[in-house]
């Protein structure tokens, strides 16, 4: 009686262990160059994980990306120059936002 309880058990946990690996986002951290504010797009000019004094968010990459945001949660707004962290899935060939947290503004916002 033990050895099927206990198969049943693992079988779940290895279960959830999966549904919670698919709902990791991936998160990208970078300059704002574009808002469009009609249509939510986010361009965003990405930055590495090489932190130092100089580069306190990382150094630009050079590469440039668009987030879609219209149904994302939006901290402050974003403005052209502030760096920007989102968490976002990858829909096809669209990056869709679930989150923009304005690191730049985030400080601004505390009451």
């Amino acid at each position: 009686m033990r050895r099927p309880f206990g198969l049943v058990i693992l079988v779940i946990m290895w279960l959830m262990g999966l549904a919670a690996a698919g709902m990791c986002a991936e998160v990208s951290q970078g300059k704002c160059l574009k808002f469009e504010e009609t249509s939510k797009l986010i361009t965003l000019e990405e930055y590495d994980t090489d932190f130092s004094p100089e580069h306190p968010h990382g150094r630009p990459t050079g590469t440039t990306s668009v987030y879609d945001a219209s149904r994302a949660l939006i901290g402050a707004s974003p403005k052209p120059g502030d760096v920007l962290r989102i968490a976002y899935e990858v829909k096809g060939t669209q990056r869709v936002a679930l989150k923009v947290m304005n690191v730049t503004r985030q400080d601004l916002m505390k009451k």
